[in-house]
């Protein structure tokens, strides 16, 4: 039988270290693509890489959550299922009597 998960509440301070350092990053490459001794066209295809890389970098993390609440709710669904099973049978009952 498995153990539930405790799911801790994010801290604001985590939050905002997360989201801060998303956008330095961001914005740092973004200057660095912009500063780059190259054409526009070797600038587009940069800055649409990155695109692409961050908006499927949030997809991912989107459908892992996802897959993660998907079996927390079967968990959950098959440990009442056994909770049920259990609470019907009566141990100490005796048949014929």
């Amino acid at each position: 039988m498995s153990t539930p998960s405790i799911q801790r509440p994010t801290t604001t301070a985590f939050y905002t270290q997360a989201a801060l350092s998303f956008g330095l990053s961001l914005v740092a490459l973004a200057v660095g693509i912009v500063k780059l001794p190259v054409g526009a066209w070797e600038r587009g295809f940069l800055g649409l890489g990155l695109i692409f890389v961050v908006s499927s970098a949030f997809t991912l993390a989107k459908c892992v959550r996802d897959r993660q609440e998907v079996d927390e709710i079967a968990n959950r669904v098959d440990k009442a299922r056994l909770d049920k099973l259990l609470i019907e049978q009566d141990a100490f009952k005796v048949e014929g009597l």
